[in-house]
C-alpha cells in the first residue's frame, strides 16, 4: 500500500477479499441469469454512452452487481475527469 491509498483511506484488496467478491459476482450473475458476456457488453456500453458526456479515469472504473437475497444491486464507481464540450 502506498502513502497516497494510505493518506486517502483507501486499502488494498487481498486475495481472499479478491476471490470472495468474484465469486459473489459469479453467484449474482447466476441469480439474475446474467452470463459474464453480457455483464461486459452491459459494462461497456454504460462506458460508451457515460463517455458521450463526460470525460472518464478508464482505469480507476468499478462496476459490480452484488445481491442481498431479494434484491440486486448494480453499482458502477466511474472516476470523472471533466465535462465533454464537444
Amino acid at each position: 500500500m502506498n502513502a497516497l491509498q494510505r493518506l486517502i483511506g483507501r486499502k488494498q484488496s487481498t486475495s481472499r477479499e479478491i476471490a470472495k467478491n468474484r465469486l459473489q459476482l459469479v453467484l449474482v450473475q447466476d441469480r439474475v441469469n446474467l452470463s459474464a458476456g453480457k455483464m461486459n457488453q452491459l459494462k461497456d456500453e454504460l462506458i460508451q454512452v457515460i463517455s458521450k458526456y463526460v470525460e472518464i479515469d478508464q482505469d480507476g472504473i468499478e462496476i459490480s452487481l452484488t445481491g442481498n437475497g431479494r434484491q440486486h444491486r448494480l453499482t458502477a464507481n466511474i472516476p470523472v475527469i471533466g465535462a465533454r464540450h464537444q
